[in-house]
């Protein structure tokens, strides 16, 4: 992130620690950054199977990870997850 800093590219510098999950500013919401993948592929409008395919887990592990998101974040469906993550710069 050094680097980053250096070249006056916090914006940037903000973005890949958000996409390595090391966000030190609370970004994160609480979520792990398995929870993070999750988020975002349930963004994109994935299904469990579609997401469960692309991170090589069960979908009870990705049902699972989609209940915890769900009461970290406070929200009651992938629709509101969705506007959270988006509104929250977490895609």
């Amino acid at each position: 992130m050094g680097d980053f800093v250096r070249l006056g590219a916090l914006p940037d510098a903000a973005r890949v620690e958000r996409m390595l999950g090391r966000s030190q500013d609370g970004a994160g919401h609480g979520l792990s950054p398995r929870e993070l993948e999750v988020l975002r592929l349930v963004a994109a409008g994935k299904s469990n199977r579609e997401i469960a395919a692309a991170l090589v887990i069960s979908e009870h592990t990705v049902a699972r990870h989609v209940q915890n998101i769900f009461g970290k974040l406070r929200v009651s469906s992938r629709a509101a997850a969705t506007a959270f993550a988006f509104e929250h710069d977490l895609v």
